[in-house]
């Protein structure tokens, strides 16, 4: 994922013995193995496959910005001239718990080695400005037309999620032409998600992960089951925005925790495992996939449009 190991966010909250790969049965598969890639840094992760069938972290970002740049056009065909491009909801409203967390890195925990010297499992204070809405507040009238409902939720009689507001005819142009827009949006990531769990369960992964549990010992830390048993830990005090206090022991934990990915290849060889599966996974649904493909190929040219 170079920025596309950041999805989906939400289902990648877990991390094989790859053919030719491994060291054999006393260790994990060591650094520079054939199919293991060498990653001390996230730039060095590789795409994996399933990433041709979904947008990627900058390609979401382009759907997001098409959508709202379609729907203020709706919103001023309707006589809200001034209608902004990314409004904040009507006042009073606070910021929608998880905004922060969502833009964290969510699949194998912490990667870069200053962040986390500064920040722990944490972030930095200013980023929650760069992710708020950059428009005034919407008043009722405008919430109401542009989500087809009320800000307390009421919607008119027999209206279809689909059509309300200048929102949903936003998202209805860009997938115009799209066949299943939820086999698009889902078939990809349930599959990931499957494929990701099955392989925090194998034989060469958990020796990696034991190894690097290990390591973070050595230099200090206690004893987790994986990298992301150690980022969510409970321990942080993450708050409702997902932010952490960035205490001595979190940030020591962090850095050893990093330190350990790199000296032991931990998310090459995981990399690795998972490609392999994803792989298989591909050619189990070769049908199914061509369609999705087919399908993402179309919203890329739909958003090229409502952006050109």
């Amino acid at each position: 994922m170079s920025s596309h190991t950041r999805r989906c966010a939400a289902a990648l909250l877990t991390a094989v013995a790859v053919a030719g790969c491994g060291s054999g049965a006393d260790g994990p598969a060591s650094p520079g193995a054939k199919g293991v890639p060498e990653v001390k840094e996230e730039k060095d992760l590789p795409d994996l496959p399933l990433d041709r069938y979904r947008l990627g972290t900058e390609e979401s970002k382009r759907f997001g910005k098409a959508q709202r740049l379609l729907a203020q056009r709706c919103m001023i065909r309707l006589g809200f001239t001034d209608f902004p491009a990314d409004p904040k909801p009507p006042a009073p409203s606070t910021t929608a718990k998880g905004l922060i967390i969502t833009a964290l890195p969510t699949s194998l925990g912490a990667f870069d080695l200053d962040h986390a010297k500064r920040w722990g499992y944490g972030w930095e204070p200013r980023l929650r400005k760069t992710l708020e809405p950059t428009g005034r507040a919407m008043t009722q009238a405008e919430f109401a037309a542009l989500y087809g409902m009320s800000s307390n939720g009421a919607t008119p009689k027999g209206s279809k999620s689909s059509e309300r507001g200048c929102s949903g005819r936003a998202n209805n142009q860009l997938l115009k032409g799209v066949a299943d827009s939820r086999r698009m949006w889902t078939f990809p990531a349930t599959h990931d998600a499957d494929l990701r769990k099955a392989v925090a369960k194998d034989r060469q992964v958990r020796r990696a992960f034991a190894t690097w549990s290990k390591c973070v010992v050595d230099k200090g830390g206690k004893r987790f089951a994986d990298p992301m048993t150690a980022y969510s830990d409970k321990g942080w005090r993450r708050g409702e925005d997902g932010n952490t206090p960035h205490t001595r022991r979190e940030v020591a934990t962090a850095v050893a925790d990093v330190e350990c990915k790199r000296e032991h290849n931990t998310l090459g060889v995981w990399w690795a495992a998972l490609a392999k599966r994803q792989r298989a996974d591909i050619q189990r649904h070769e049908d199914t996939y061509a369609a999705v493909r087919g399908d993402v190929e179309v919203l890329r040219s739909n958003i090229r449009k409502a952006l050109g």
